[in-house]
This record gives structure tokens, C-alpha cells and sequence, in this order.
């Protein structure tokens, strides 16, 4: 029996596309979870598994699900900052429950629409105001994970308290924001 010899670039391809069979499932609804579409869904996990198979050396990334949906977060950003809209709709994510999911707004490039700038500022003014309302434990959670990106596990880690605290804290958070902040969108939306 002939030894079936294996090159580098064969072993990397063979690599990616079981990663790319592990991931994509999860990777998909957390992008599709944070944008409009499917089809805007699909064309930034292209970008992720795009960027993933230009890495020379895949034994230098540490943990290949952190990495992923790290880049895909960037991803996401990115394709809202280059999207061009002169309609604050567009910057919106309505789920299928029906909340209003603002981040985008937040990330959006309003160098060209003073109308976004504006309700821009006034969204963070809001934010601020109702960050200030609750509670601090639930603000602290809130803060650490949408504003600087810790995950809820790394949140429990620093603050010794149990994932299920955290979880239920930031949904608290989530819930008194909404409602805050929901007002402000139907307002802005229905003028």
C-alpha cells in the first residue's frame, strides 16, 4: 500500500474546512443576530472564513472559536460603517421578538448625515441617563459587556460572581434600557 503523502497546504485546507464544518451554524446566528438579512448575514461570514483561510499559520491562534467570532464582530462593524444610508431605519435590527437592538446605530458612520449625528448624540445622552437609573451591580455588567466587550463568563471571572448572577443582572439591565430607549426610536422614526 502506497503512503499517501500529505502536503502543508493540504493539511491547512483540511484544517479550515473543519473548522469551517464546527462553526459555521454558530458563527452564522451570531452574525445574523446583528444584521438585517440573510443575505447580509452570509456575506460577512464569507469575509470571516475569507480572512481565516489567509492566515499563514494557524497553530499560532490560541483558541479558533475566540478569534472567529472575534473577526466577525469586526466584520459586522465594518459592514455597517461602509454601508451608505440617509435612512435611520437602516441602522436598526429588529429581532423576531420584536426588540430593538440600537448598537448599530452606535457604530454607524454619521460623517454624512447630520439627521443620524444628531439622533446619534441623543441617543447617548438617553443611554447615559438610563445607565444612571439602575441598579450599579446591573450597570456594571451592562457596561463591561456591550461597551468593552468582556463576555459574561470573563465578567464572573473578574467579579467573583456566579454566571448565573451576571446573566441575570445584564438581562435586568437589558430590559429597563429597552424599555427607556424604545420611546426615543418609535419617536424618532414616527417624525
Amino acid at each position: 500500500m502506497e503512503a499517501i503523502l500529505t502536503t502543508p497546504m493540504a493539511e491547512k485546507q483540511t484544517l479550515i474546512a473543519g473548522t469551517e464544518a464546527e462553526y459555521r451554524s454558530r458563527l452564522f446566528g451570531f452574525i445574523r443576530g446583528k444584521v438585517k438579512t440573510n443575505e447580509d448575514a452570509e456575506d460577512v461570514l464569507q469575509d470571516v472564513w475569507y480572512r481565516f483561510s489567509q492566515i499563514t499559520n494557524l497553530d499560532e491562534i490560541g483558541s479558533v472559536s475566540g478569534w472567529l467570532f472575534s473577526v466577525a464582530r469586526n466584520r459586522i462593524t465594518d459592514f455597517y460603517r461602509k454601508k451608505k444610508t440617509a435612512n435611520i431605519e437602516d441602522f436598526s435590527y429588529e429581532s423576531d421578538d420584536g426588540e430593538i437592538n440600537f448598537k448599530e446605530i452606535l457604530l454607524a458612520d454619521d460623517n454624512n448625515n447630520p439627521e443620524l449625528k444628531q439622533f446619534k448624540n441623543l441617543f447617548w445622552e438617553q443611554l447615559l441617563e438610563a445607565l444612571d437609573e439602575l441598579p450599579e451591580k446591573q450597570k456594571e455588567v451592562f457596561v463591561m459587556n456591550e461597551l468593552e466587550d468582556l463576555t459574561l463568563q470573563q465578567i464572573a471571572d473578574k467579579t467573583g460572581e456566579k454566571l448565573k448572577t451576571i446573566i441575570s443582572r445584564k438581562g435586568y439591565a437589558i430590559k429597563h434600557l429597552r424599555l427607556r430607549l424604545e420611546d426615543l426610536y418609535n419617536e424618532f422614526i414616527n417624525t
